[in-house]
């Protein structure tokens, strides 16, 4: 029996993709002293995977629940499939977004990021009038979060946005995006979120930020297309 407009009926086989962890463009303390290797290494290797691994086993079932028309299963595992992807999506667009701080990708803004520099001087100032701003979305952040420099679609109209928990941004382009989860600076910054988003300044990798502006959404979540497995 086929399917009709692309949905599988119940009892047909549905192929299932799986997610690899991504390696880190950059050694574990590449970004010291802004964030520890020690950090790095339980970010990438354990939060990040685990990201990946429940969105792997979620996917199987839900896949499971699709070719045998169980409906509500396919309900009840979508706030899973939501969370745990978009960890995965989150975090594969964090890694490339960081820069050695001693790089030229770090630190010449203005020569890597020529045309995104000039939409935030348009709309901002300069480049500080725009961290000035997207220090106090980051910091104001209540619990878990991200906070997003991001490219409404079809324009070069930049917003500075917040997403919850692990929700990733779904209607613009995410040309920057910083990771306000505790496990993301507590190690070594226990309490102090202020200095980590200022030390976070320092390591921003304005050679991906220009690429993800001048580009598509699409070409912004390449990363992930990247880290299939199967």
């Amino acid at each position: 029996m086929a399917d009709i407009a692309g949905i599988p009926v119940p009892g047909q086989a549905v192929f299932v993709h799986a997610y690899a962890l991504p390696p880190l463009p950059y050694p574990y303390d590449a970004l010291e002293p802004h964030i520890s290797a020690e950090i790095m290494t339980l970010h990438h290797d354990k939060h990040h995977q685990a990201y990946i691994s429940n969105l792997n086993a979620l996917l199987t079932n839900y896949s499971s629940a699709v070719a045998q028309g169980r409906v509500a299963d396919q309900i009840a595992l979508q706030p899973g499939l939501r969370f745990h992807g978009g960890g995965h999506i989150n975090h594969a667009l964090f890694w490339p977004s960081l820069a050695p701080a001693s790089s030229d990708d770090a630190k010449k803004p203005k020569k890597k990021a020529p045309q995104l520099t000039k939409a935030l001087t348009a709309q901002y100032g300069d480049v500080e009038g725009f961290w000035a701003a997207f220090s106090k979305t980051l910091l104001g952040i209540q619990g878990s979060g991200w906070g997003w420099l991001v490219k409404l679609d079809g324009s070069d109209s930049l917003r500075i946005v917040t997403t919850k928990d692990q929700d990733p941004v779904v209607d613009a382009v995410p040309v920057l995006g910083i990771d306000m989860w505790e496990h993301a600076y507590y190690l070594q910054y226990r309490n102090g979120k202020q200095s980590y988003v200022d030390n976070v300044w320092q390591i921003i990798n304005w050679t991906t930020a220009e690429a993800r502006f001048t580009g598509t959404r699409d070409d912004a979540l390449d990363v992930v297309q990247v880290t299939l497995s199967v």
